[in-house]
């Protein structure tokens, strides 16, 4: 088996990942830019999202958002 083979076998299982990923923090910022409160500066909870991958979003939707 070689690099090409393993490749082909390991791209159709990340692009659901890719999928979730993109839409979770598609959802997060459009959130966040409907928020008038947060807990925390609203520039720095769009680099988390941003940059944390899958675990930013996450944090977002446990952390930053007040109950309106």
């Amino acid at each position: 088996m070689n690099d090409l083979d393993t490749l082909r076998e390991i791209v159709p299982l990340l692009i659901p990942i890719f999928v979730i990923q993109v839409v979770l923090i598609v959802v997060a910022l459009r959130d966040l830019m409907g928020r008038e409160r947060l807990r925390g500066p609203r520039w720095l909870w769009v680099l988390i999202i941003i940059f944390a991958n899958m675990l930013g979003p996450i944090l977002y939707f446990v952390l930053a958002r007040e109950d309106d």
